[in-house]
């Protein structure tokens, strides 16, 4: 029975075709119906979305990606740079334990999730300190998905200044490349695009923060799906795909990115709101309160 609800729900999401409905049916989906721990939609976690990422991948020919990519590389470079140690600076200040301010830093930085559960093993981070971080990210991801289109059609941005905007100031990928859906498919090919910019950081992350901490991490846990959205971009450009071919390529993605975005909806869990304190919710808000005005200036004057 609980399948065939799920298939239900699932269905009428990918009807709606909409990131935020995905997210929330997945919610209401998990209140109402309260899936055990095992049920698939919460184990096979984000693979769904990388799926979907590496599929858009092949919608992206390399020269449009350096066309999208070269001008901005700088600026991201600068973003994940002062906005992880901004977020720092602001832990000292509000008195947070290092290790959560250390964790919202790097999630908010580079690629959310992916970044704190690369380095909580470096940092020695509690269980109960990286659920509270990651509960944190997931709700500002939710509000993003939502709200960013309607900021960008209120502020009637183009789509690749919409694409460019949510990849510079929204954490996760799988969020980025929502909200961007959202707003047109050619946002969603910058987002991705720029965001990758954002996400290779997770490599010099996690070296300084070895060393820093002086502990020893693995180098895979990079997030493998960036390679192969790379690899299909370059399958692309090689066999320059004909409209008919991408057109196939790009429901597909949808499809993927609906289901990812519905399953982390099943994820939720009521208790998990419990256990988050003011002070790291107020640091991730002010942060974030920070990147958002910054990176629209960004995209609409440079």
């Amino acid at each position: 029975m609980t399948y065939v609800v799920f298939l239900l729900f699932f269905s009428l999401a990918l009807y709606i075709g909409n990131a935020a409905a995905s997210i929330f049916l997945g919610i209401i989906f998990a209140l109402g119906i309260k899936p055990e721990k095992t049920f698939i939609s919460r184990t096979i976690g984000t693979s769904p979305l990388q799926i979907g990422i590496v599929i858009l991948g092949a919608t992206i020919s390399l020269p449009y990606a350096w066309s999208v990519s070269a001008s901005y590389l700088p600026w991201i470079s600068l973003f994940v740079i002062s906005s992880f140690f901004m977020g720092l600076l602001l832990g000292k200040l509000l008195g947070i334990h290092h290790r959560i301010a250390f964790l919202l830093s790097a999630g908010a930085a580079i690629c959310g999730g992916t970044a704190m559960a690369a380095i909580a093993p470096i940092i020695k981070a509690k269980p109960q300190e990286l659920m509270v971080a990651m509960t944190i990210v997931f709700l500002l991801n939710a509000l993003a998905i939502i709200f960013f289109p309607i900021m960008g059609y209120y502020l009637e941005m183009t789509n690749f200044q919409f694409g460019a905007w949510s990849a510079l100031a929204i954490h996760d990928t799988s969020s980025v490349v929502g909200s961007a859906l959202t707003y047109s498919d050619e946002s969603a090919q910058v987002a991705a695009t720029l965001k990758l910019g954002r996400t290779i950081w997770i490599i010099p992350l996690i070296l300084i923060t070895n060393w820093v901490f002086n502990r020893e991490t693995e180098v895979t846990k990079f997030p493998r799906f960036i390679l192969f959205f790379i690899l299909a971009i370059l399958l692309n450009t090689l066999f320059n795909f004909n409209a008919q071919i991408l057109d196939i390529l790009k429901l597909s993605s949808q499809s993927f990115l609906m289901l990812g975005l519905f399953c982390i909806g099943t994820q939720f869990k009521v208790q998990e709101l419990k256990a988050i304190s003011g002070r790291p919710l107020i640091l991730a808000l002010l942060v974030w309160l920070m990147v958002i005005p910054s990176a629209y200036w960004l995209v609409t004057y440079f």
